[in-house]
């Protein structure tokens, strides 16, 4: 085997690698947004506590993938599409650890939410996270199978995420109007609600970059934003 041969072979190899680590990263971060919402209607803090160490799993893998990108750049200056791969993989390993972040912080306010009455409201939460689970869950999909037209139809499916948003937060407004006593845990709420629709738009950006991996051009038509909350 000549050396240039060997290169691309150690290449693509390290590829495989970086792929296995992102595919591990997204499972991980899937499973934490159901603990996360699990934890939430069981009303389990130390379940919760649970949720939030385990952040630690996905921010370790973005070190271990920011690392073999490295590598992979210094191993062989690539052109084109093997750029364009490297650079959706650094992308991507990004927006996941924040879908992680997101994903802790709904358990972290779950623990001081826990320390009060139950929230009639709190019921609103769930269906958000199932719809912005399956984008994610979606967008993975498309990326690991490298299909820009289901990717697209991620991106087109975030304004229905941002309607149920939108929806849920006027909801949380009018109760906490007629009940000032709800003010304190539905704020939490409000939060916990805004940190899922976050990770919707997540979602939406690596269904972007897969478009751009395989298109190598980024997609230009505007995004259908629902979120009615500013207005």
């Amino acid at each position: 085997m000549g050396n240039s041969e060997h290169i691309v072979k150690s290449f693509d190899s390290e590829l495989q690698r970086l792929y296995g680590e992102i595919q591990r990263m997204g499972e991980i971060a899937i499973a934490q947004l159901d603990a996360a919402v699990d934890v939430l209607q069981r009303r389990d803090s130390d379940a919760a506590r649970r949720v939030v160490a385990n952040d630690d799993a996905i921010d370790a893998l973005e070190h271990e993938v920011s690392n073999d990108v490295l590598r992979l750049l210094a191993l062989r200056q690539p052109m084109a599409r093997d750029l364009r791969e490297v650079y959706a993989a650094l992308r991507i390993s990004s927006d996941i650890e924040r879908i992680g972040d997101y994903a802790a912080n709904v358990a972290k306010r779950s623990m001081v939410l826990n320390q009060g009455a139950p929230v009639s409201l709190a019921h609103g939460l769930p269906i958000l996270a199932k719809l912005a689970n399956s984008l994610v869950k979606e967008s993975l999909h498309a990326y690991a199978n490298r299909d820009a037209d289901a990717a697209k139809a991620v991106r087109d499916r975030d304004a229905e995420l941002d309607m149920q948003y939108t929806a849920l937060f006027r909801e949380l407004l009018t109760y906490m109007a007629e009940d000032p006593k709800q003010i304190t845990p539905c704020t939490h709420l409000l939060f916990m609600a805004k940190n899922i629709e976050r990770i919707g738009d997540h979602a939406t950006n690596i269904a972007e970059n897969t478009w751009f991996l395989v298109h190598g051009e980024t997609l230009t038509e505007g995004r259908d934003k629902r979120d009615l909350t500013s207005q």
